[in-house]
């Protein structure tokens, strides 16, 4: 089915995205009653703060959570994460409570569902409704991931049994959406996709288990379910019989780019918390400078990958599949890193409501319930491993340069077709951009500091790709004990970095004679200058004044009140002078 473009969609979001912040207002301010200092003490009775959902209802974010297609307002996936940023900015535990996880729950429905399916979830996020989600159980999970349901047919419907102890939502959802096993045998095809409607079903077949306390994102509402015998109507199945697993696989792409994405906006409140410390005191010191600086510069490259993978989403939806497991596998460890350096500029204080202490300590506590932990660190390894003898043999130095318009933010995107994403194949756009942009930057006439350390550095990661290269071409395709083993690890390691190398380069690429800080090389240099570290990679000393130039820019967002991403946007909290 041809795509349906959207013309207007960027303008229209950006203004939705502008009036949202602005009606949360400054999170700073004490007085705020939907600020800092509210967030935390809701947090403390382990509740999210009623007058930031009944804002988000106000909204009518619900909306934005549905295909517009079907009625809502998401157009692409990129729109939906500058939506998501004022809340996230927040608070994580708002962004996962108040409804992100509904759509995780209704994108299977929305890809493979019937029409009164696709209408009835539709009609329930629109109106503010919450859809529940319940996993299959996976190998090395979390209590969030384990537990099972099992169904067997009858001829009037489907009996569904079994246990799920940690669900979000569970007490308050208008639909549960059930990855239940349907086939005793292993293989990918033995689990199934139900949409259960509550109301639909008998009393005593469901019953909601009581609340569970969790040491992240607190405010959540975590109960489970338990159904004994609970017969089900014939119209429960999603797609076809035997198809959870591959769903699963279809649409956790779009789940894991848009948390990954929008969870930059919750380290940009920690490094600008960092820099108000830091100038309470006076000026920057020259460590604390080198920190902030290289923070920001990685929140630059991060948003690069985020954005490059949720537009690959809509353009490229048959090989979105490696680079948005890549986002997911490197980006959370990125930030988790850049937090720890950040709380050697904040000092690392005990909670504490009043204080920017307190939201980073908040924010530690939430990204593993977030999902930016060991289990989906394997899950995403799970996706690209397998993949990388193929690339190695097939791909990496001969694939062709991707669109522009893979980079290009501004550039009018197709609307996202859940339905369409694909598991495999597709090829490894990230590595052949960065393929090309080795090459062009080694052709360039350039002279000065900056040509001269991105053509180094480009050089020095494509032979690091073309070593990744090498070795798994060693590995044979389908040798389970070679693609288990450490080694096979560690080159999924490097090739994320290589890809957000990629990601990086073309953005700078796409920009790079706007009028904007993007066109600047000093952000890249110090971005590619810390990947390099992360892949043990030698490169020269950064230009003189390298650092200076990305922290003078940190400074007059900060005081000006912007964003530390791409978008470089207005924000609620007060600048300085």
């Amino acid at each position: 089915m041809p795509a349906t473009v959207v013309r207007a969609a960027e303008p229209d979001v950006s203004r939705r995205a502008e009036r949202l912040e602005f009606r949360f207002g400054d999170p700073c301010d004490p007085a705020n009653p939907l600020g800092f200092r509210a967030l935390l003490a809701a947090d403390g009775e382990r509740e999210l703060l009623p007058a930031a959902e009944d804002l988000l209802d106000q909204e009518g974010f619900g909306a934005e959570l549905v295909p517009a297609g079907l009625g809502g307002r998401l157009g692409d996936a990129g729109g939906l994460m500058r939506m998501l940023r004022p809340v996230f900015r927040r608070d994580v535990a708002l962004a996962f409570g108040y409804g992100i996880t509904s759509l995780f729950a209704a994108a299977p429905v929305f890809a493979a569902g019937s029409p009164r399916q696709r209408e009835t979830v539709a009609g329930l996020l629109a109106s503010g409704g919450r859809a529940a989600i319940v996993h299959r159980s996976l190998a090395h999970g979390t209590a969030m991931l384990r537990g099972e349901l099992t169904a067997m047919e009858y001829p009037g419907g489907r009996l569904l049994d079994g246990r799920k102890d940690v669900v979000i939502n569970a007490e308050r959802a208008g639909a549960v959406v059930a990855y239940v096993r349907t086939d005793p045998a292993p293989g990918s095809q033995s689990h199934s996709v139900f949409l259960v409607e509550p109301d639909r079903i008998a009393p005593g077949g469901m019953r909601v288990l009581p609340r569970r306390s969790t040491t992240g994102m607190r405010g959540c509402r975590f109960a489970g379910y338990e159904f004994d015998a609970c017969e089900l109507p014939a119209d429960v199945l999603v797609g076809e019989s035997g198809a959870g697993v591959r769903l699963s696989l279809r649409t956790f792409q779009l789940n894991r780019t848009l948390i990954t994405g929008a969870m930059i906006a919750s380290a940009d409140t920690v490094l600008r918390a960092a820099v108000r410390a830091a100038l309470a005191g006076g000026n920057l010191g020259r460590r604390q400078r080198g920190v902030v600086a290289g923070v920001f510069a990685d929140l630059l490259a991060c948003d690069s990958m985020a954005t490059t993978v949720l537009r690959a989403l809509s353009l490229l939806p048959g090989a979105a599949h490696l680079a948005a497991a890549d986002l997911k596998y490197l980006v959370p460890e990125l930030l988790r890193d850049d937090l720890e350096e950040l709380a050697t500029v904040l000092g690392a204080g005990g909670y504490s409501r009043e204080t920017d202490q307190g939201m980073l300590t908040k924010l530690l506590r939430d990204l593993p319930a977030a999902g930016l932990g060991h289990a989906g660190t394997a899950a995403c390894q799970a996706v690209v491993i397998p993949q990388l003898p193929l690339l190695a043999r097939s791909s990496w130095g001969r694939e062709e340069e991707p669109s522009a318009a893979l980079f290009g933010a501004g550039s009018p995107l197709p609307h996202l077709d859940i339905g369409s994403l694909q598991v495999a194949g597709g090829g490894d756009p990230l590595a052949a951009a960065l393929t090309a942009s080795a090459a062009r930057l080694a052709g360039s006439a350039g002279r000065g500091p900056y040509d001269d350390a991105l053509r180094t550095m480009a050089a020095a990661f494509l032979a690091d790709l073309y070593e990744v290269r090498d070795s798994c071409r060693l590995i044979e395709p389908g040798d389970r004990a070679a693609l288990v083993s450490p080694a096979a690890a560690a080159l999924a390691d490097r090739h994320a970095v290589l890809s957000a190398v990629g990601a990086a380069l073309g953005m700078w690429e796409s920009h790079r004679h706007a009028d904007t800080f993007l066109a600047d090389p000093a952000w890249l240099v110090l971005a590619l200058h810390r990947h390099g570290r992360r892949l043990g990679l030698r490169f020269p000393a950064l230009p003189p004044d390298c650092v200076d130039r990305v922290a003078a820019e940190l400074l007059a967002r900060f005081r000006a009140g912007r964003s530390f991403d791409l978008h470089d946007v207005a924000l609620a909290e007060a600048g300085t002078t």
